[in-house]
């Protein structure tokens, strides 16, 4: 990364409205107050892991969210449920790093593998996923139903 300062850590409420910008910039329009309300929530389990890659200001330049994943069809797995980074601070090896941390914490908690989750448009997220090493697995559609 290009500031040495830079660092990981865990993220917390005083990160939400940092953290709201930045899913807003992949189109993700996020109220700070819902982010800072449900941040606790989401972090209470030892089974979801959210961090982000602070400046020297402390001021976050990305962000992972990663949840451990349980099914009756596969190994233990982790998941990666968000990834965003500044759009001025991409390709300066942040997103390289969020996932390095994530994937260190998938591998303490005895996960075998790491999933991925993105749009079919998302072309440039596609390569650097490649570059860290991440096989495309299959291309599913995704339904919801409003309750």
């Amino acid at each position: 990364m290009d500031s040495p300062r830079a660092h990981v850590r865990r993220a917390c409420v005083l990160d939400a409205e940092r953290m709201s910008e930045l899913a807003a910039q992949l189109g993700y329009p996020l109220d700070a107050g819902d982010l800072a309300a449900r941040l606790p929530v989401v972090t209470r389990s030892d089974d979801t892991l959210v961090a982000v890659v602070v400046d020297e200001r402390d001021l976050p330049l990305g962000w992972i969210h990663v949840e451990l994943k349980a099914t009756l069809l596969a190994p233990r797995t982790a998941q990666v449920m968000g990834l965003v980074v500044d759009e001025g601070a991409r390709s300066r090896g942040i997103g390289a790093r969020l996932l390095e941390h994530g994937e260190a914490w998938a591998r303490e908690r005895v996960c075998r593998g790491m999933l991925i989750g993105t749009r079919v448009t998302r072309e440039r997220a596609h390569r650097f996923y490649r570059r860290q090493g991440y096989d495309l697995l299959k291309t599913s559609h995704f339904f919801e139903k409003r309750l």
